[in-house]
């Protein structure tokens, strides 16, 4: 080939890119009331940039092939950072390995771009063999905490199991979105921890942790369920009592096991919280979304849970490198009470879905409780059915 092929494929490429970046989205009507999908994903491993996936020297790459390819954009922490709305966004390569990367967007739906670089994440001194699903905490400290997992390989496998992985809570913290410390590992009793989440408020002058004990690293075991647990430093981190407050439940969408998402929204009447449930089918584990409330003045006690999911994966949603997936671990409430969801699909793309704090609040407190028995949803279905009835006549 030549640099006329070389031009005319870097050029068409830029085209199609751009492109790409700047298509605006197309909110979808909601029938549920409760919040707005949207049509087009917000990020894709196509939103990565050109720089970070092709060399542009036509003398060391005359065919102008992409030599660091990408799989996928999932699983972002957010936040709204100087007027701007921000994803920190789990970038994996075709290596199979993970790492943090930011996209800004003007309005929290459109236009997401990546910044120049990703983020540059200091490690340990026990190197992360990966890290995943950071979870953003404006802490009344003054620092934005980023907390992750970090997946290392299991010291105690047996020869020739490459596989086996031990996950802890990892813990960095910014001033300004750019520059990050990291800290050590949260320390706890509890097994392995993935999922955890540090609240934003101190509770009785010390920091507090939302946490998932388990006994491996895929099964939760014995242990499972939300938990929550004080710790008094945070550059030191350790939480000695974890106290579940969402547990596992026979036959709920989160009958394998549970973890929180991101850091809880305040509100006048509690604390709003979106998690994650999993359980089996006969295709494998099915992932989807779910809400509670917790109190104001006690962030462990649960005073409102809604039944079954909050959103579950939809027509391609379910399609993708992990099927039948929903996961989300950032969402922004912005001044006006907008709150903008980010979640991914199938391990795969990143989406933004719409709502409010008043609609939350709304589907929280009037959504019925899980009867855990199927003549208790027949008696819930059957008690709105006469409501209806006294109010339409039919």
């Amino acid at each position: 080939m030549n640099r006329n092929d070389f031009k005319e494929r870097m050029d068409f490429i830029r085209k199609e890119h751009e492109a790409l970046l700047s298509r605006k989205n197309e909110r979808l009507f909601s029938v549920n009331g409760i919040y707005n999908r949207y049509r087009f994903p917000i990020l894709t491993r196509d939103h990565v940039p050109l720089e970070w996936r092709f060399d542009f020297n036509p003398e060391t790459n005359p065919r102008f092939m992409e030599r660091n390819g990408f799989n996928a954009t999932f699983n972002a922490g957010a936040i709204k950072w100087n007027g701007k709305y921000l994803v920190v966004v789990r970038t994996e390569g075709n290596d199979r390995k993970s790492f943090f990367a930011v996209a800004e967007s003007p309005d929290g739906i459109n236009h997401f771009r990546f910044r120049d670089h990703p983020v540059t994440m200091p490690e340990t001194g026990m190197p992360d063999t990966n890290v995943y699903d950071i979870r953003l905490t404006a802490h009344e400290d003054g620092y934005i905490y980023g907390v992750f997992c970090t997946e290392r390989k299991d010291p105690d496998a047996p020869p020739g199991d490459t596989s086996s992985a031990v996950a802890a809570a990892g813990i960095a913290r910014t001033r300004d979105m750019e520059m990050w410390e990291r800290l050590p590992d949260l320390v706890t009793s509890g097994g392995q921890q993935r999922n955890v989440v540090l609240h934003p408020e101190f509770i009785n002058g010390q920091y507090a942790f939302y946490t998932r004990p388990q006994d491996g690293f895929i099964e939760t075991g014995r242990g499972g369920g939300i938990a929550f647990g004080l710790s008094e430093s945070i550059v030191s981190a350790e939480v000695k009592e974890e106290k579940i407050i969402d547990p596992k439940e026979y036959h709920t969408i989160y009958e394998v096991k549970n973890g929180l998402g991101p850091p809880p929204i305040k509100t006048p009447e509690g604390w709003l919280h979106l998690a994650h449930g999993v359980r089996n089918t006969a295709a494998g584990l099915r992932y989807t979304l779910y809400m509670f409330m917790t109190a104001l003045d006690d962030p462990s006690r649960v005073i409102h849970k809604p039944h079954g999911h909050f959103m579950a994966p939809l027509n391609e949603e379910r399609v993708g490198d992990v099927s039948n997936v929903l996961f989300s671990n950032g969402w922004i409430a912005d001044e006006d009470g907008t709150v903008f969801i980010y979640y991914a699909s199938s391990d795969t793309r990143l989406h933004v879905a719409t709502s409010s704090v008043e609609q939350l609040l709304d589907y929280c407190l009037n959504t019925p409780e899980d009867g855990l028995r199927s003549a208790a949803s027949v008696q819930i279905v059957n008690r709105l059915i006469g409501q209806n009835i006294r109010y339409t006549g039919k």
